[in-house]
């Protein structure tokens, strides 16, 4: 299957893009493999005619919104993020009423149609970065509670108010399961996604997104790890680290919208080119807008 896929890519002039979370077998065929932020910059750079996008519909959709004129298919259109609906239109309408001078910084986690109603995107690596540029005092956060919570201790000077929406895998790993694992491997530091609940924050050695957490273990003098994120990560963690052992809350952070991005799945929509998605010029128009923000504030 990967030498079909290799021809196909040829063939098509097409690209694979896959997120940090999906299954090993699509990171071992993927051009680009990377977090949300990374993988935003390339779809953004690549000449290939054909995207692949690994990951779930809210990624596909932003490959789409920064190439209009390029293909972009998607293994399974089904993977999606829970996360993406956590915030109506009616609550960012209701803030900009109560708010003057209001930001809305829409985590790139979101629908297409709630990126039109917002001012700048971010991700879990630009996030700080980005808000603490703002001229705006007041920000409103959507759609994920504790990233929000997590930008509010590092950028105390602006009003953040917070969104109550979650990643539900982040948000399933409990203190209990943490220190469990802590038990079991005492040296090893906590390395965590700010998407996990603010009290595993505080018992964690290092908090930052997928990449910075990637990073961070390979420039580390240690050699076992406890990792607080989506165990999709594992594949790039055990590629850079080979002599380094890394471990998981039980059960493992897994999300089944990611794994549908099997190698049978990027096989056949290479061939059919069929699972394209679909996104109206209307909302192209209104969603590029906050991620070209995002790509130039995140430079």
């Amino acid at each position: 299957m990967k030498e079909k896929i290799e021809k196909l890519k040829k063939e098509k002039n097409a690209a694979i893009l896959t997120h940090y979370y999906a299954p090993a077998e699509a990171q071992a065929v993927a051009d680009y493999v990377g977090d949300s932020f990374y993988l935003a910059k390339v779809a953004k750079q690549i000449s290939a005619d054909i995207i692949v996008f690994c990951g779930v519909s809210f990624m596909g959709e932003s490959a789409k919104i920064l190439n209009p004129e390029k293909k972009v298919l998607m293994p399974d259109l089904t993977a999606d993020c829970p996360m993406a609906h956590m915030v109506a239109e009616g609550r960012i309408e209701q803030m900009r009423r109560e708010y003057d001078d209001l930001a809305v910084v829409c985590y790139i986690n979101s629908t297409a149609e709630i990126k039109c109603k917002s001012d700048v995107c971010v991700t879990s690596s630009n996030a700080i970065k980005i808000v603490r540029s703002l001229p705006n005092k007041n920000i409103f956060f959507i759609p994920d509670r504790n990233l929000g919570r997590y930008v509010a201790e590092q950028v105390p000077e602006k009003n953040i108010i917070v969104n109550d929406g979650c990643c539900p895998i982040h948000a399933a790993i409990t203190v209990e399961q943490l220190q469990k694992v802590k038990l079991e491997h005492p040296n090893a530091p906590i390395l965590i996604h700010p998407e996990c609940e603010p009290e595993l924050l505080t018992i964690s050695d290092f908090i930052g997104s997928t990449a910075e957490i990637i990073d961070y273990a390979k420039n580390s003098s240690q050699t076992e790890f406890i990792v607080c994120t989506e165990d999709g990560v594992d594949y790039q963690l055990v590629t850079d680290n080979p002599d380094k052992k890394f471990f998981y809350p039980t059960p493992h952070p897994c999300c089944r919208d990611m794994k549908l991005n099997t190698m049978e799945a990027i096989l056949s929509v290479l061939e059919k080119e069929d699972k394209e998605v679909i996104v109206e010029k209307s909302v192209i128009d209104g969603a590029l807008r906050p991620l070209d923000r995002m790509l130039e504030l995140a430079r």
